[in-house]
């Protein structure tokens, strides 16, 4: 019997034995170390072949070692996953047979305000987030298909020159309903990219689609603005599509999200100013190299408000913000952006402007979910006493009082 290379096979030489009586058999080149010479060259010396031998047996121990703490490893996380199936599993039970039946009186209650602090099972988060962003505009099915009725026939009607629709945006250009329904097609095809379900083709194109086009024709003085889409989007993932749309425009009317998604610059500019004095409360030091180096709130925060962080966020880290924005309100927005720079402070203090600018509009895409939200909760929404919302309505009532005051405004 010959090898494959053409010599003539030969009995197992004892170094190849201690190869054979190993009940480990490595991979790759690891075991190369015992082999034999070419028959060409000259035979191990027996002192050489015996420290191979030993470094063999050591690599194997090795290999033995990592391989028991990889198993121990994957146990460890087995049990987590199980632990965290069986609390998700409790928690469902919780919200669908104690809390929901008896919302109105539960919402508020400290058992309930802990248990949306730890995040809303998936299963029920729709249903939350619907009674808690609320109904105030009085939205129903019905008036979510009237608007795209409109929005549809407004797509149809694209192609004719001069075509006229009857509905509320009478007096709003053709070339305004034109750049609003192109920059919707332009911004689903970046919404959640990697997801692949919202663009051309995918099973969730057309209701995101169909949602911000009955926006359009339900707000036309507020039109589509970039970022509603992500908004949309994760509503979508959680909610039947009329309910998505009447929690969507809800949202959207929130003082918040209307300042920022009308541009209203007065109103942004006093949320900014509200922003910078818990900034300065919370982490004077980075608060004061930020000022160093003249980067303002809006560089960042921008974006992180205008798509509720679910742009700068994985997807269920965002959800995990929605869920406790839900239950805070617009104060919880700020309260996220003070315990990101808080998490990352450390390195933020290091960088200069164009740094920090590029890190803050591209955060790390495997930012630990309990890492943040322990950093959150070390923020103190309380500045000499008063809260964040008798920070900003002071801040407001300056704001008229100056613009009373200007002789720029009085005539």
């Amino acid at each position: 019997k010959t090898e494959k290379t053409g010599r003539a096979h030969r009995p197992l030489s004892p170094k190849q034995n201690v190869r054979k009586n190993l009940d480990f058999e490595p991979l790759s080149t690891t075991a190369l170390i015992l082999e034999d010479r070419p028959a060409n060259l000259p035979a191990k010396p027996a002192e050489e072949a015996q420290k191979h031998r030993q470094q063999y047996e050591e690599m194997v121990v090795q290999a033995k070692k990592r391989e028991l703490k990889e198993a121990q490893k994957r146990k460890k996380q087995l049990e987590e996953r199980c632990k965290l199936e069986d609390s998700i599993g409790n928690a469902v039970l919780t919200w669908n047979n104690e809390i929901l039946p008896n919302w109105e009186t539960m919402c508020c209650s400290r058992k309930v305000r802990e248990l949306w602090w730890q995040g809303i099972p998936p299963s029920v988060r729709g249903k939350v987030w619907s009674l808690a962003i609320g109904n105030e505009l009085n939205i129903t099915h019905e008036l979510y298909d009237i608007c795209l009725a409109r929005a549809k026939e407004k797509w149809r009607s694209r192609s004719t020159v001069g075509a006229e629709v009857e509905c509320e945006d009478a007096g709003f250009s053709t070339a305004d309903r034109e750049a609003s329904l192109e920059l919707i097609k332009l911004d689903i095809s970046r919404t959640f990219p990697n997801l692949c379900i919202f663009q051309q083709g995918g099973p969730y194109h057309d209701t995101l689609h169909s949602i911000l086009g009955a926006y359009t024709c339900y707000r036309p003085d507020v039109g589509y603005v970039q970022g509603m889409s992500f908004i949309a989007a994760v509503l979508i993932l959680n909610l039947d599509t009329a309910d998505a749309f009447i929690a969507f425009s809800n949202l959207l009317n929130k003082p918040c999200q209307m300042a920022f998604f009308r541009v209203d610059h007065g109103l942004m500019l006093t949320y900014f100013a509200a922003f910078e004095v818990f900034f300065e409360e919370n982490l004077p030091k980075l608060f004061a190299h930020f000022k160093k180096n003249n980067l303002t709130p809006d560089i960042y925060l921008i974006d992180w408000i205008f798509t509720l962080y679910s742009k700068s966020l994985p997807l269920d880290l965002a959800c995990r913000v929605w869920d406790v924005f839900c239950r805070d309100g617009e104060e919880f927005l700020f309260r996220t952006a003070l315990g990101i720079l808080k998490l990352f402070e450390d390195i933020l203090t290091k960088m200069d402007f164009i740094h920090i600018a590029q890190f803050l509009t591209k955060l790390p895409e495997d930012l630990p979910s309990e890492e943040l939200f322990s950093s959150i909760a070390a923020i103190q929404m309380q500045s000499r006493n008063k809260k964040w919302a008798q920070i900003l309505a002071a801040l407001q009532k300056d704001n008229r009082e100056m613009e009373k005051g200007s002789p720029s405004l009085k005539h």
